[in-house]
């Protein structure tokens, strides 16, 4: 297949390119602002590209992680639109930010979205995705949690700290955390390309959610540190401001549609997960 793909040099990006590429795919890299001729004779479409949510939220930001995903994949399925052969998937990013905080509820891709800045974007990200479906264009939406990777994302911030042992659970350590390894995010993408009996919401969560504590502990165990310093709610409010509600926030999701479909992880459990990636030349 010809797939053409948006933040392909991002963090799930970097890894999907060269995976889809061992699978004899073509990967056509598109760039900001692409124009529908640089998707000309592609098979599928996956899009990544989106402003980072991990920042300190002022109103500028906010207003660029909104139009980057609603305002940006709209812009996309326009693009497609005017392809004489359009592609037969469009396999979107999202977010299971679209849950919005649930306390201990257990969230599949049926659970009614909820409330907050993330949700209320996510909406409408998948929204302008869906606006795909119009062109008679399978659409699917990845609805990725915590993507967990040695070379980026939240461990690779977290692992210096835990390191000089220094680490600790987030405020009570009750709330849930779904998270999933990065190899199995990027092979989630790619099983959503080539499986066309997928569509819809897919969420990209492994099947074991913890809670804060929980990964905090195997987090630390992993690396025969100690975790004792808890980072409390205050400090994380004067660091990120309102972006503090997407640490602290509980989200217990379970990956129910993509096990459904056949869909296999390589790393179902956090313990396992970790121990791989501390054992990565890249770490």
């Amino acid at each position: 297949m010809r797939i053409a793909l948006t933040g392909a040099t991002g963090f799930i990006g970097g890894r999907l390119a060269p995976r889809l590429r061992a699978r004899g795919h073509e990967c056509v890299l598109l760039k900001r602002g692409c124009a529908a001729e640089s998707m000309e004779g592609a098979d599928a479409v996956v899009h990544l590209a989106g402003e980072p949510v991990a920042q300190r939220w002022t109103a500028e930001v906010k207003r660029r992680i909104r139009d980057s995903r609603v305002e940006g994949t709209r812009n996309l399925v326009q693009a497609m639109s005017g392809l004489d052969r359009k592609p037969a998937v469009l396999v979107s990013g999202s977010a299971i930010g679209i849950y919005g905080s649930r306390g201990d509820e257990i969230l599949t891709e049926s659970s009614t979205p909820g409330n907050g800045f993330l949700a209320e974007v996510t909406r409408g990200w998948e929204s302008a995705a869906d606006e795909a479906a119009g062109l008679g264009i399978r659409v699917v939406k990845v609805r990725t949690g915590i993507v967990l990777g040695p070379e980026g994302g939240t461990l690779g911030k977290l692992l210096p700290i835990f390191r000089m042992g220094a680490g600790g659970r987030v405020a009570s350590g009750r709330q849930w955390m779904s998270w999933i390894h990065a190899d199995d995010l990027a092979d989630l993408f790619a099983f959503a390309v080539e499986e066309a009996s997928v569509q819809g919401a897919l969420n990209g969560t492994a099947p074991d959610p913890v809670t804060n504590a929980e990964f905090t502990r195997d987090l630390a165990a992993a690396l025969h540190r100690p975790a004792l310093f808890p980072v409390p709610v205050f400090a994380l409010r004067l660091l990120y401001g309102e972006m503090e509600e997407v640490v602290t926030g509980s989200q217990r999701v379970l990956p129910r549609a993509a096990e459904v479909a056949g869909f296999q992880f390589r790393y179902p459990e956090l313990r396992a997960a970790l121990k791989h990636m501390l054992a990565s030349k890249r770490v």
